[in-house]
């Protein structure tokens, strides 16, 4: 079982970088950037307009606590948006991608 697991950064650079570390450390299979979202939120009392990417990545479901906090180590956010979603009907060929991608060895 995989999970996608969605976030927002402040760049396709920032982005970028942290998907090469999880990938290299074999924390995340892959992670895709969606250029071009604007988020509008309250933070501090005050109303924020802010240029955002969105990143998903595809993770074993078993490595969503270690995942989650390796990405909160290396995200710049002081709350990160984090939201995990289990993929009920994936492609058994990708399934079994994402898993080997992941997998560590001692």
């Amino acid at each position: 079982m995989i999970l996608f697991v969605s976030t927002t950064l402040p760049d396709e650079s920032s982005a970028a970088d942290i998907i090469r570390q999880l990938v290299e450390k074999k924390s995340t299979a892959c992670g895709t950037i969606l250029p071009g979202a604007r988020s509008i939120y309250r933070w501090k009392e005050a109303i924020e307009d802010s240029a955002e990417v969105i990143v998903i990545f595809k993770i074993p479901k078993t490595s969503a606590t270690e995942f989650e906090t390796e990405l909160r180590s290396l995200h710049p956010y002081d709350t990160p948006e984090i939201a995990f979603f289990d993929a009920t009907h994936v492609l058994p060929a990708y399934s079994a991608w994402v898993l080997a991608s992941c997998e560590k060895t001692n």
